[in-house]
C-alpha cells in the first residue's frame, strides 16, 4: 500500500469523528417534543397541528435521503454535507421569524430543515460504509448513534436553559446558527474513499465473505429484487414500534404511573440516550452474529418489552424505564444495522443511494406508529404492537434464506 493509502487509513477515523459530530446536530430534531407546547401557545394551534411540523420534517427527511445518496455519488460527501448544513441551519433559523403563521413553520422548520436533515443523514452513512469495509456494522452504528443521541443534549438545554429565558423564537434563532456552524464545519473534513479502498493488512473473515455481495447493484437492480422489499419491511416495522412509543412517551408515563408530565419527560431523555447507544451496540453486534439474527433478536426482545409495559401501574414510574429503555435500544439498533445490511446485499458502491430510498420506510413507520398508538388506549396499542413484532420475526428468517442463496450463487460463480 502506498503512502497516500496509509494516510487515508489513519484519516478515516477523523472523518468518522466529524460525521458523528454532524449527526449529533442533525439528531437534535428528536428533541421536538420540548418545543411542542411553546409552538401551540405561540401559534395558537392545537396539538395535532403543532405536531404536524415534526411529521413533515421526518417525511421530508425520508424522501430526501434517496436523492441524497445519488447526489453524494455525483458531487461528493463534502459538497452535499455542506449543503445539508446550510439548509438545516437556515430552516431552523428562519423558523424564528414566521410566528404566528403555522404554515410557514411547516415550510421552514419542516420542509427546508427536513431536506437538510435527509441530505446530511445519508451522506455520512454512504461515505463511511466505503471507508470501513472491515467494520460496516460498527461504523454505521457509530454514525447514526450521534443522530439518536442528539436529542439527549439539545432537549435538556432547550427546555431548561434556552426556552425559559429566550422563548421559542429566539431559541430557534440561536439553534439554527449552531446547527449551521457545526454541520458545515464538520462537512469540511469529509471526503470520498478511494475506489476499492481496504485498510492495510485486512482480509475479510469467513462470516464477512459469506454475507457480502460480490455484485455492485444499481438502484434499479435493487428495486427489482425481493431482497430490497424484505429489508424495507424490516426497517418500517421496527420504526413503527419505536416511533409509536417515542411519540407518546411522556403522556403514556403520566397515564400509567400518575406522575406529572414534567417528571415523565425524564423518560423521553432516557429513550433518546438508549436510542443512540442501541445504534452503536447493535451495529457492532451485527458484525459478529450477522444482520438477520440481529433483527430477529430486536423483534423478539420487543415482543417481551411491549407485552410487559401495559402491566405497569400507579406508583411504578421507575419500573417503566426498563421496557422503555429496551425499546429505545432496539429502535436505534434498526438504524445502526440496516445500512450495513443493505451494503451486504447490494454491494457498497451504490449503498448510499439504495439505502437512501429505503429510508422511505422511516417516513412510513413514523406516520403509522404514532397514528396507531393515538387511535386506541395506550395499553391496547402496546399489545397490538407486541403482536406486530411477533409477526415481524418471519422477515429476518426470510432475509437469512436470501443471504444463503446469495452466498451459494457467489460460491458457484467463483468456481466457474
Amino acid at each position: 500500500m502506498n503512502d497516500s493509502s496509509v494516510q487515508s487509513s489513519s484519516n478515516r477515523w477523523v472523518i468518522a469523528g466529524a460525521a458523528f459530530l454532524m449527526q449529533l446536530a442533525l439528531g437534535a430534531v428528536y428533541a421536538w417534543s420540548v418545543f411542542l407546547t411553546p409552538v401551540m401557545k405561540l401559534y395558537s394551534v392545537s396539538k395535532p397541528q403543532a405536531n404536524l411540523t415534526f411529521t413533515i420534517t421526518l417525511v421530508a427527511l425520508g424522501i430526501t435521503a434517496g436523492f441524497g445518496g445519488y447526489l453524494n455519488s455525483r458531487f461528493g460527501p463534502r459538497t452535499i454535507a455542506t449543503v445539508a448544513g446550510i439548509l438545516y441551519g437556515v430552516g431552523v433559523f428562519l423558523a424564528s421569524f414566521v410566528a404566528p403563521n403555522i404554515t410557514l413553520l411547516y415550510l421552514t422548520y419542516g420542509v427546508i430543515g427536513g431536506i437538510g436533515l435527509g441530505l446530511g443523514y445519508i451522506v455520512a452513512l454512504a461515505m463511511l460504509i466505503k471507508w470501513f469495509p472491515d467494520r460496516r456494522g460498527f461504523i454505521t452504528g457509530l454514525a447514526v448513534a450521534g443522530f439518536g443521541g442528539g436529542a439527549a443534549i439539545t432537549g435538556p438545554i432547550a427546555s431548561n436553559l434556552l426556552l425559559p429565558s429566550l422563548k421559542l423564537n429566539t431559541t430557534f434563532f440561536w439553534l439554527g446558527i449552531i446547527y449551521f456552524v457545526v454541520v458545515v464545519v464538520a462537512a469540511q473534513f469529509f471526503r470520498k474513499a478511494p475506489d476499492g479502498y481496504a485498510p492495510a493488512g485486512w482480509t475479510p473473515s469467513v462470516q464477512q465473505q459469506t454475507v457480502r455481495s460480490t455484485r455492485e447493484d444499481t438502484l434499479g437492480q435493487a428495486l427489482s429484487s425481493p431482497r430490497w422489499y424484505v429489508l424495507w419491511l424490516i426497517l418500517a416495522l421496527n420504526v413503527t414500534a419505536g416511533a409509536a412509543l417515542i411519540s407518546v412517551a411522556a403522556p403514556l408515563a403520566s397515564n400509567f404511573t400518575g406522575v406529572a408530565l414534567t417528571t415523565a419527560s425524564a423518560l423521553v431523555v432516557t429513550i433518546s440516550i438508549f436510542n443512540g447507544v442501541g445504534r452503536l451496540f447493535w451495529g457492532w453486534v451485527s458484525d459478529f452474529i450477522g444482520r438477520p439474527y440481529t433483527f430477529l433478536s430486536l423483534f423478539v426482545i420487543q415482543i417481551v418489552a411491549f407485552a410487559l409495559m401495559p402491566l405497569i401501574g400507579k406508583g411504578q414510574f421507575a419500573l417503566l424505564f426498563i421496557p422503555a429503555s429496551i425499546i429505545g435500544l432496539c429502535y436505534g439498533g434498526g438504524f445502526g444495522t440496516m445500512p450495513a445490511f443493505a451494503a451486504d446485499f447490494f454491494g457498497p458502491k451504490n449503498a448510499g443511494t439504495i439505502y437512501g430510498v429505503m429510508l422511505t420506510a422511516w417516513s412510513a413507520g413514523a406516520i403509522v406508529g404514532p397514528i396507531l398508538i393515538a387511535s386506541v388506549d395506550f395499553r391496547t396499542a402496546l399489545y397490538i404492537i407486541a403482536v406486530i413484532m411477533a409477526i415481524s420475526t418471519i422477515l429476518p428468517i426470510i432475509a437469512r434464506v436470501l443471504v444463503r442463496r446469495q452466498s451459494a450463487a457467489t460460491q458457484a460463480a467463483a468456481g466457474q
